[in-house]
């Protein structure tokens, strides 16, 4: 059984190699509140229902354009999830990285 869009993951990969998953319901209630104010009298879950939730099921591309030409960063951190970091940035940091000697 296929799980419905909302319920799955953006995932990104940082210039710094992280890799995060980003709720794809957040972005559509982003995109869903948007257009609210326009066509739904301010119902955001109407505006889910109706016109996010359809056009992210039928063309998945859809959810990276909202997300990237309509959102920042801050309108998902705090539910964004660090997947993966990239270990090798540890070592290069352990052999090239700034230190000091406190005390």
């Amino acid at each position: 059984m296929e799980l419905n869009i909302l319920a799955k993951f953006y995932v990104i990969g940082m210039p710094n190699n992280e890799i995060w998953a980003i709720p794809v319901n957040a972005i559509a209630m982003h995109r869903a509140r948007f257009f609210a104010k326009k066509y739904y009298a301010g119902d955001a879950e109407k505006s889910l229902r109706l016109d996010t939730e359809p056009l992210f099921d039928n063309d998945v591309t859809e959810i990276e354009k909202w997300a990237k030409n309509n959102m920042d960063w801050s309108d998902v951190e705090s539910c964004a999830s660090l997947l993966r970091q990239q270990d090798s940035l540890y070592q290069q940091g352990w052999k090239k990285g700034y230190c000091e000697i406190l005390g």
